[in-house]
């Protein structure tokens, strides 16, 4: 009978409220909030892994970047050291005066050489 007792007290001294508890609904948003911004940071710690793109913060690398325009014409971004340049190339001929500066060769194995005018 002692040990019944005692423990309805134990009860009676550490009152449950969960059910009388009430909840802000929107406290979860914060939570789902938190999870995206984790994701979102790790995503673009992985793009720039897989592509190696960390190299783009770097002061002393150099690297090119050809890519299509929507209009047809290639573009070329390059850098090196702290400096963008961005170059565009299309089909269009070259009108105007100007030298003559040498003549290119390709070979039988696709390379190129330059041979310049003296």
């Amino acid at each position: 009978m002692r040990f019944l007792n005692s423990a309805r007290r134990s009860k009676n001294r550490y009152p449950s409220d969960f059910g009388t508890r009430e909840e802000d609904p929107l406290s979860g948003i914060a939570n789902l909030f938190d999870i995206g911004l984790v994701f979102i940071v790790g995503l673009i710690i992985t793009l720039f892994s897989v592509y190696h793109l960390q190299d783009l913060f770097s002061s002393k690398s150099e690297i090119t970047i050809m890519k299509k325009t929507p209009t047809g014409e290639l573009e070329i971004i390059t850098k090196k050291g702290k400096r963008v340049k961005v170059m565009r190339v299309s089909k269009q001929k070259a009108k105007g005066r100007g030298e003559r500066l040498g003549v290119a060769y390709r070979l039988e194995d696709g390379s190129l050489i330059y041979v310049p005018d003296e």
